[in-house]
């Protein structure tokens, strides 16, 4: 089983959603490196559960503890081991679950590939396994930040409400403001009262993550199968419930002609910048120094509460009621994932860059 992620800045995780705790091995961040502690705890805070009404009940404070890899408030450059303990974990919500296999979860796959499952909330297959990618996802931003490089994530759909702006008109700052995370106050509204009636409904309802990546330089990423949009896709599709990616234009790409999509070049300030950024700052699988920006597609959560059909490890036809603590939808607490990852992907290719550019000995 994989549980690992990146070349140089790597992160392992461990954990599962009822176990003792959960967490993240980082390998690869450089050295002295000063903390941000409030960084980490803001990052959990906005991903963790019973955070409003629209997300899962279950309570944890997600307060973290770093094992090793930080001396006085600064990175030691060896490993940096960091963990979550899990405190509100109601195992007995899920003992009539031990034989069934839940819809669209993991459960089936999961029980055929390894033969044994931990069935508690789901076990390794749990969106709870998330929070480590977040407590990896701060260092590699406190990494990114020493550059100006900056990371947004937002809500930009939830299920049909969409927002029709581009993100330049929007004040980005604004998503931090309401539950749902949505830069403009009245689309957010909107979105947060569908939720609440699908939750109503016993339902759930799926969406949409932007996120924009600012003042990334030219020259990161690698020319065939790390491309950096490659990258971003693989990181973005390894998060529970994440069913598509598209950057710059993406889809909406083949409606245009090859005249109208071109990102014309011109010299502005004395760098080589595009008159338009339809590319989505990225061309070759090389960032072209423009804003990256990118859609993630979040399904509706599978934990409905309403009777389903199934089957038991018997192979029996069975109906199922899940019950549990589970979000009526999933992107709102997603944003800090979508970022996370974004940032781990670009720290690691920060310093596969900086390797390429080193000197060769004479």
């Amino acid at each position: 089983m994989s549980s690992s992620f990146g070349k140089i800045f790597s992160i392992s995780t461990f954990g599962e959603s009822h176990g003792a705790a959960l967490g993240v091995i980082i390998e690869g961040c450089i050295p002295q490196l000063e903390v941000d502690y409030d960084l980490i705890k803001s990052d959990l805070a906005r991903r963790k559960p019973g955070q409003s009404n629209l997300s899962s009940p279950r309570q944890e404070s997600d307060s973290f503890e770093i094992l090793s890899g930080v001396f006085e408030g600064k990175t030691l450059g060896t490993p940096i081991a960091i963990m979550v303990k899990n405190t509100d974990a109601k195992s007995e919500d899920y003992t009539h679950l031990k034989e069934v296999f839940r819809p669209s979860h993991a459960d089936y796959t999961y029980q055929e590939k390894y033969g044994i499952r931990d069935y508690r909330g789901g076990g390794r297959q749990s969106a709870r396994e998330t929070v480590a990618r977040v407590l990896a996802g701060s260092f590699a931003k406190m990494l990114l930040r020493k550059m100006g490089i900056q990371i947004q994530a937002f809500v930009s759909q939830v299920h049909q409400i969409e927002l029709t702006k581009p993100y330049w008109q929007l004040n980005l700052a604004q998503a931090e403001k309401n539950a749902v995370r949505c830069p403009d106050a009245e689309v957010a509204q909107q979105m947060e009262q569908a939720i609440e009636e699908a939750k109503l409904a016993g339902d759930t309802l799926g969406g949409v993550i932007t996120c924009v990546v600012k003042h990334v330089p030219v020259g990161w990423g690698e020319p065939v199968f790390d491309k950096l949009q490659a990258d971003l896709a693989k990181a973005m599709l390894s998060i529970n419930a994440v069913k598509g990616f598209d950057y710059g234009l993406g889809f909406a790409s083949v409606l245009q002609k090859g005249s109208e999509q071109n990102d014309s070049f011109m010299v502005k300030e004395q760098l080589v910048r595009t008159n338009s950024n339809y590319s989505g700052g990225i061309q070759g699988g090389i960032s072209n120094g423009e804003d990256i920006y990118f859609r993630v597609a979040f399904k509706p959560v599978a934990s409905v509460k309403m009777e389903q059909d199934s089957v038991n490890i018997r192979h029996e036809n069975v109906k199922i009621n899940i019950g549990g603590r589970h979000d009526s939808c999933v992107v709102p607490r997603a944003v800090p994932i979508v970022e996370a990852m974004a940032a781990l992907v670009l720290a690691d290719h920060y310093l596969r860059n900086v390797a390429v550019k080193v000197q060769p000995f004479a």
